[in-house]
C-alpha cells in the first residue's frame, strides 16, 4: 500500500476533500487525508497524507501557514470574499499608506470572530449550513496569531496583495474583512494562495493535473519523516527498537526534546520525546 505525503498545488474550484477523493482512486487506497482545509476559491499548498502517513495529519494541521491574499477594499460581502453577495460598496478608498498604518493592529495575538460561512459546528450544525438557510448565530471570538503581515504590492485602486504568516485556525478572509472595517471602507478577500503549510512550501508542491497524468503517481510521495525534519535524528539499538515497537519508554540521557527515531535498517519508526532522561513515543509510524 502507498505510504507518504504528497504536497498538492490545489487548483481553484476544488474542495480539499475533492482532492483527497481523487487521490484515493489514483493511489488505490482509502487511507488519504489532508492537513489544513483550503476553500474552493483558494489555491496552493495542500499536504495530503497517504497510508501510514495519515498518523501525522494532526502534526501538520497544527503548524503555521503562509498565504498571499488579495484584499479588495470598498466591498463588503456576506461570505467575506468576492464569491458572496455584496452588502456594501464605496468608491471612497484609502491609499496604501493608510492600509500599512493599520497593519500593526492586526499583527501578533489577535481575536477573530469566526465567519458564518465556515465549517465550525454550533449545536451540531455547520455554520455555513445555517448561513445558507439565512440564519446567523452568536459566535465566540477566537484567539489567533498573525506572525507577519505586509503589503506586497498594489494591483489596482482597491486591491492589494498581502503576505500573511499565521497560526492554525486563522481566517484570512476575516482578516481582510476586519482590515476593511478598520479603514472605514469595508473590505473582503478577492483571492487566496497558500504558499506554505508547516514544513512544506510551494516549491515542493505538485499541480494536481500533473499527478493525474503521471504514470506512477506513488513515486511522488515524500517520506513521512520529512514532516519532522526540524527535529534531530536518532538511530536506535536493537533493544531500544524493541521498546519503541512495543510502545515502551527507555532510558536515554539526551537533551530534552523531540527526535526522529530510526531502526538500524534506516526505517523511520516514530517521533519520540525525551523527558526526565527517558525516551517516550509521541507517535509511531512503522507498519504493524
Amino acid at each position: 500500500m502507498a505510504n507518504g505525503i504528497i504536497i498538492i498545488d490545489k487548483p481553484a474550484d476544488w474542495t480539499s476533500m475533492d482532492v483527497c477523493a481523487k487521490l484515493r482512486g489514483i493511489l488505490k487506497t482509502k487511507k488519504v487525508g489532508h492537513a489544513g482545509t483550503l476553500d474552493p476559491m483558494a489555491t496552493g499548498v495542500l499536504p495530503v497524507f497517504v497510508g501510514q502517513a495519515t498518523r501525522g495529519v494532526s502534526f501538520a494541521e497544527s503548524g503555521d501557514k503562509e498565504y498571499l491574499a488579495v484584499l479588495r477594499l470598498g466591498l463588503v460581502t456576506n461570505t467575506q470574499d468576492t464569491s458572496g453577495q455584496a452588502l456594501h460598496r464605496t468608491e471612497e478608498l484609502p491609499d496604501r499608506a493608510a492600509l500599512e498604518a493599520v497593519l500593526p493592529r492586526f499583527t501578533g495575538e489577535i481575536s477573530q470572530l469566526p465567519p458564518m460561512y465556515s465549517a465550525i459546528k454550533i449545536g451540531g450544525k455547520k455554520l455555513y449550513e445555517l448561513a445558507r438557510a439565512g440564519k446567523e448565530v452568536e459566535r465566540a471570538p477566537r484567539p489567533v496569531t498573525i506572525h507577519a503581515l505586509e503589503v506586497v504590492e498594489q494591483t489596482g485602486p482597491s486591491c492589494y496583495t498581502l503576505r500573511v504568516r499565521c497560526s492554525k485556525g486563522t481566517y484570512v478572509r476575516t482578516l481582510c474583512h476586519d482590515l476593511g472595517a478598520a479603514l472605514g471602507t469595508g473590505g473582503c478577500m478577492a483571492a487566496l494562495r497558500r504558499t506554505a503549510a508547516g514544513a512544506y512550501t510551494a516549491a515542493q508542491s505538485v499541480p494536481l493535473a500533473d499527478i493525474l497524468a503521471h504514470p506512477a503517481p506513488a513515486s511522488l510521495l515524500l517520506p513521512v519523516d520529512t514532516l519532522f525534519a526540524a527535529h534531530p535524528a536518532l538511530t536506535l539499538t536493537p533493544a531500544q527498537e524493541k521498546c519503541c515497537r512495543n510502545g515502551a519508554s527507555f532510558t536515554l540521557r539526551f537533551a530534552p526534546g523531540r527526535y526522529r527515531l530510526y531502526a538500524e535498517s534506516g526505517e523511520f519508526l516514530a517521533l519520540g520525546e525525551v523527558r526526565d532522561g527517558r525516551m517516550e513515543t509521541v507517535k509511531s509510524f512503522f507498519a504493524i
